[in-house]
């Protein structure tokens, strides 16, 4: 399977990149669908199940779904535009989408909650429809949303589609193993047989320009998360604490003796400051998913802000690097919070900018493998039960500690040679096995964990 970088970083809004981004994009593949279908419609209708459905009101879901239908994207997304055409939606009950005409779409009961059995393809399901005049259904697809912005068709996910790009590319892999052994054959870092494979399907100054910005949009959501005050949106009157933090930190710098632990914040910072941003529905890069915007960029600006002869000139092979193991944890297990806990959010994310962080620092394959089995490895169980449905409480937090863990990993790797006891692909499949043996109140449906023993209010 070839899964790109672009796959794994997607320049997208919050604060779902499965329950938000999956269904604005499912909404425009049906879009594309009834555009090239014979029927004429007169009305769109949606209806979500499980996971979309227990959290939908907290990710955003209806409102992701309705301005999917209406046309937006998450890459184009523009927020003054969207919150204006959701108002006309909900006054004229209707939506024009180019090319389709004006479509009757009441958002008050066109998108339908079914809170019964899950769709059998993936928790992240829901059904789309087109119907004529009489309100009877013309055209109909289920989309699945599996994490991170990917979205495939019931006949995909039956097929295999959803697996990846399946056309060759120059150095194949599917296992960490199989990678380890292509760099010692062809005596090449991770980021270069990485970097080989993107060539395959773009120019050099394509895929040098797209790894450029996915950085500036990182980047910028750090900076504007460390500005922004004020009580995030959801109900839960959560404060937003990177702002002040930060500026307590600013303030400390040059007074003599400052405790080493000190460090720990300014990593926390950034994390938490992209997922405020997250949180409010800004915009963010997939790093894997939404809900772990905040550990890979929270590492690469630790590395370029605090550690002597970092230079920008590598964030290309840190960026390379992470989406190599991000890819491979997706294809053999999972990065969906719905499909095995955030071990596979958080925990993909650690283990990611684990190997990015020990790649630039000079480690060895080895070593970087050896640096993403431990920052995964220790993320292993970890349930995803965010209170109110909202990617908050303890997803926040949870960044920063998944980058503290990822440098940690980084760092205690490069102390060795790269030879461990369990391999990245053991705890890969352990992770995925822990996700199949989890209940199904601790995967992203806020039934169980803090979700049930915090007050909602």
């Amino acid at each position: 399977m070839f899964l790109s970088v672009f796959d794994m970083f997607k320049v997208g809004i919050g604060p779902s990149s499965s329950h938000t981004m999956g269904p604005m994009v499912a909404a425009g593949m049906f879009l594309d669908l009834l555009r090239a279908s014979p029927f004429e419609a007169a009305g769109l209708k949606a209806r979500l199940h499980g996971s979309l459905a227990f959290t939908g009101v907290g990710h955003a879901t209806d409102r992701a779904t309705l301005l999917g239908l209406a046309g937006f994207s998450p890459e184009t997304y523009d927020a003054a535009k969207a919150e204006a055409t959701l108002e006309a939606m909900k006054r004229n009950k209707e939506v024009s989408p180019d090319g389709l005409g004006t479509l009757h779409l009441d958002p008050a009961s066109d998108i339908v909650f079914d809170f019964g059995p899950s769709l059998p393809g993936h928790t992240n399901g829901m059904i789309l429809m087109a119907t004529d005049a009489q309100g009877d259904v013309i055209l109909q697809q289920t989309y699945y949303s599996i994490g991170g912005g990917f979205v495939v068709t019931a006949e995909d996910m039956a097929s295999g589609v959803s697996t990846g790009d399946m056309d060759p590319y120059p150095h194949e892999f599917n296992t960490a193993n199989e990678l380890l052994a292509l760099c010692a054959a062809q005596e090449k870092s991770i980021a270069q047989i990485k970097r080989e494979n993107e060539l395959s399907r773009r120019s050099a100054a394509a895929l040098d320009r797209g790894l450029a910005k996915i950085w500036e949009v990182m980047n910028d959501c750090i900076n504007r998360g460390l500005d922004r005050g004020g009580i995030l949106p959801g109900g839960l009157n959560v404060k937003r604490r990177a702002k002040p933090i930060h500026e307590a930190l600013m303030a400390e710098r040059g007074l003599n003796m400052p405790a080493p632990h000190t460090i720990n914040d300014w990593m926390s910072v950034y994390a938490m400051a992209v997922n405020e941003e997250n949180a409010a529905g800004g915009q963010v890069v997939t790093a894997p998913t939404n809900g772990a915007a905040g550990v890979v960029p929270a590492t690469l600006r630790y590395w370029l802000d605090h550690v002597p002869g970092a230079t920008p000139k590598r964030i290309p092979e840190f960026l390379l690097t992470a989406a190599a193991i991000g890819g491979l944890i997706k294809f053999n297990a999972s990065i969906s919070g719905a499909e095995c806990g955030c071990q596979a959010e958080v925990g993909s994310a650690s283990a990611m900018a684990a190997a990015g962080l020990c790649a630039v620092l000079g480690g060895s394959p080895a070593q970087v493998e050896n640096a993403a089995e431990i920052a995964l490895e220790h993320h292993l169980g970890m349930t995803c039960d965010p209170v109110k449905g909202l990617v908050q409480v303890p997803c926040i937090e949870r960044n920063g500690l998944g980058c503290i863990k990822a440098v940690s990993a980084a760092s205690l790797s490069m102390r060795g040679d790269g030879t461990h006891l369990v391999s990245l692909d053991a705890c890969v499949e352990t992770m995925r096995q822990t996700g199949l043996d989890m209940h199904e109140k601790y995967k992203e449906t806020s039934l169980g964990g803090l979700a049930v023993n915090v007050p909602n209010c």
